[in-house]
């Protein structure tokens, strides 16, 4: 699908305006720009290319974390989100393939006896995760004898965990990497203990949702296959992740 025709481009921007929603917990994927205020990053880019190529105008709303983006997708206040592909999600929210893969990754502090991910689900360990994110909603399925304790965000979870709550920190590898430079005596675990797919979503209300996904899906293998995810990528020094497959 080259384009949407005029009933599908009604369903998926009914106001005429490319409403997009941006998630700023993950600081890979988008910050907002110092100088005019507004959200830059790889999401931003491949929001800007599909509203050109369907000769839109557009505007963005910034949300503090992912849990929040997906509550206005799903209250139609916004079109479509980048967020992790995720099964609970996935109940109201369809998604594309993925564009970008990042890797969830376990800090601890240098006295910890933990030293690999296995070590991490154990009674009496208690992760430090941002509530609502990618790795929350996977914790919550897969965490068996340990306990989760929600930051208000991704970016206060290090913040968190060296005041003392929790014994293990757990998100974005490289956002736990970056955080980590402000404090001594802290140290990841070896290997991740998931992928995380990032991918458009958009929601499952709209008529006709799924053949708008197809081209939205179209579009997101156009913008892997030509080198546009790698190309944004370096251009705002994105590192740890890659293209998705």
């Amino acid at each position: 699908m080259n384009t949407l025709n005029p009933s599908l481009l009604s369903s998926f921007v009914p106001t005429g305006t490319l409403r997009v929603g941006i998630n700023l917990g993950n600081p890979l994927l988008a910050s907002l720009d110092g100088n005019t205020g507004g959200p830059k990053g790889i999401t931003v880019d491949i929001a800007n290319y599909i509203a050109t190529k369907l000769q839109l105008p557009i505007t963005f709303t910034c949300y503090p974390m992912a849990g929040a983006t997906v509550e206005a997708v799903k209250s139609n206040e916004v079109d479509l989100v980048f967020v992790a592909i995720d099964p609970v999600r996935g109940a109201d929210i369809s998604y594309t393939p993925a564009y970008i893969q990042i890797e969830g990754a376990y800090m601890v502090k240098d006295s910890s006896p933990l030293t690999k991910n296995e070590d991490v689900d154990a009674a009496g360990n208690e992760i430090v995760v941002g509530k609502g994110s990618a790795y929350d909603l996977y914790l919550t399925r897969e965490i068996k004898h340990a306990s989760l304790l929600r930051s208000a965000n991704s970016q206060a979870v290090v913040d968190d965990f060296m005041k003392g709550i929790g014994n293990v920190a757990a998100g974005v590898k490289q956002q736990l990497e970056s955080d980590a430079l402000r404090y001594d005596g802290l140290r990841m675990l070896p290997e991740r203990f998931m992928v995380i797919n990032q991918a458009i979503g958009i929601p499952k209300a709209r008529v006709d949702f799924e053949k708008i996904n197809v081209y939205l899906s179209s579009v997101i293998q156009e913008l892997k296959t030509s080198g546009f995810i790698a190309e944004a990528m370096l251009r705002h020094q994105v590192q740890g992740a890659k293209v998705a497959e």
